[in-house]
């Protein structure tokens, strides 16, 4: 069955998607969201079993500052009369590091370069130079609205405004936090730090971490801070559903798209499993780039640009997670919400590697039934490690990794094995199968390293009448990264359908 045309479609409900659904619906446009699956939010979504609620991905939220432009969740359910409830989190991450370097990152900037400090006395002045960096970098963006930059008016009127910032940009664009970081600091186990502080939100080292993404997270931290939304993560796609239907827009779930449909090389529509079809004049993509190009076009529909494009980015891995319900009193009561975990430098980008930890009822004690708290626990993991096992090996493997990755969280959890009350474990197949991503990537990193950002594509793409979103265009991963992308794609068509 063929449908009534609308303005744009979308393809996907994450943060990406839906920032860019309600920046158009309330610019007027008739936008239609397509979600695969029964809620929205992609992997800032959620699940609930036995009394928890549980966040599909980490829960150290960036984005909802109260000052500045770079406050970007908070600027989107502004814009359609939304809010969320949020908890600030004192401590971003308490790293548990190799030659016991136990360090927390505080909230307040001063007390977090003395703890580091304490660590590393002879590079005080390195880090200072370096942090501050990143703050100059931080202090450019947070200047100015953030927006299309294939715009040509909004960059003209941006430079015209604030002409110190827009250089300053300009000059960080092509380089990598790594580059600035050995420019000032030498002891090699400070910079496998910094490597560590990059790579838990990039997937990758400095010196692969374009510094105009080091320095928004290096630095929001201090400044808008972690958030943690009342009720958990899913809370922010829930709202912005919300907002987008109170300003006329629609979503339909159960809706797979299988097909982005092209007349005369043009995107004109779209396809579904069930056969529907749906037109409108604007096709958005919140596949990742793989998905997009390659599975909703074909290999012969695809552009040269976006062939290049693959071979100098590759996909990241996906993740081994353990949602796991356990007896609050196993931890101890100054327990912090975020924690990382390595025992050894050399193994830091190696599968199970590095262990990610979040412990939500922390802040949100609601999220668990009284007397029991949350445990998200996360590792890289290749999905060439879980494809075409037998169910008998399958849940094998799973039942081995989630066992070793207890045992290795009972050094700072002491308890947590005989505290467990609920444990699910999801793999990359998971990750595939829930959130329609290929191989359950969590998304591009780079081949080799590059120069910054300046290889990240922006929104529109080659093929007339589409566009991506999400953390496949710039300025990459992360909930407050594709805000920035729902922003920038959806003023980028604004301005194309004249709105």
């Amino acid at each position: 069955m063929s449908y009534v045309p609308f303005d744009v479609i979308i393809i996907g409900s994450g943060i990406g998607a839906l920032v860019t659904a309600t920046q158009l619906a309330v610019k007027g446009a008739s936008v239609l969201v397509l979600e695969r699956y029964i809620i929205p939010g992609g992997s800032a979504g959620y699940f609930e079993r036995e009394g928890y609620r549980f966040d599909v991905g980490a829960s150290m939220i960036f984005g909802f500052g109260q000052q500045g432009t770079t406050n970007l969740l908070t600027r989107a359910l502004d814009a359609v009369n939304v809010s969320v409830e949020t908890i600030p989190d004192q401590v971003q991450i308490h790293y548990h590091l190799p030659n016991n370097l136990d360090l927390k990152v505080d909230r307040d900037y001063q007390t977090f370069l003395e703890n580091i400090t304490a660590y590393f006395p002879h590079e005080r002045l390195g880090i200072r130079h370096f942090y501050d960096e990143c703050w100059k970098v931080f202090n450019y963006l947070n200047s100015m609205d953030l927006l299309s930059l294939e715009e040509p008016r909004y960059l003209l009127r941006t430079f015209l405004q604030h002409p110190r910032s827009c250089l300053g940009l300009a000059r960080y664009l092509p380089v990598n936090a790594g580059d600035i970081a050995r420019k000032y600091i030498k002891d090699p186990e400070l910079l496998r730090f910094i490597d560590m502080e990059c790579y838990c939100w990039s997937v990758v080292p400095a010196s692969m971490t374009p510094m105009i993404n080091a320095g928004m997270v290096f630095s929001d931290r201090h400044y808008g801070g972690v958030n943690y939304p009342k009720g958990g993560v899913g809370q922010i796609a829930l709202k912005l559903v919300e907002g987008l239907e109170k300003a006329g827009g629609k979503i339909l779930y159960r809706a797979r798209v299988t097909k982005i449909l092209l007349e005369n090389r043009r995107a004109v529509g779209v396809k579904l499993a069930s056969g529907d079809i749906y037109r409108a004049g604007t096709i958005v993509s919140n596949a990742t780039r793989w998905d997009t190009f390659g599975k909703l076009l074909t290999h012969e529909e695809t552009p040269i640009n976006e062939k290049k494009w693959q071979q100098r980015y590759q996909k990241s891995p996906s993740f081994l997670s353990l949602h796991m319900g356990v007896k609050a009193d196993i931890l101890a009561n100054n327990t912090e919400c975020h924690h990382i975990l390595l025992e050894n430098w050399e193994k830091m980008a190696d599968a199970e590697g590095t262990i990610f930890v979040s412990i939500p009822t922390l802040l949100d004690p609601d999220l668990a039934p009284p007397g029991y708290h949350i445990i998200h626990a996360f590792t890289p993991h290749w999905f060439s490690d879980w494809d075409k096992l037998h169910k008998t090996e399958y849940d094998a493997r799973k039942e081995a990794v989630a066992g070793r990755i207890i045992a290795r969280l009972n050094s700072i959890f002491p308890g947590l094995d005989t505290g467990l009350d609920y444990l699910e474990v999801g793999t990359p197949r998971t990750h595939r199968r829930f959130l329609g991503r290929t191989e359950g990537t969590y998304g591009p990193i780079p081949r080799r390293k590059l120069l910054g950002l300046l290889g990240m594509p922006f929104n529109r793409t080659a093929v007339p009448g589409l566009y991506c979103v999400g953390d496949s265009t710039f300025p990459g991963q992360g909930l407050n990264a594709v805000a920035f992308s729902g922003f920038a794609c959806a003023h980028r068509i604004g301005v194309d359908l004249g709105l």
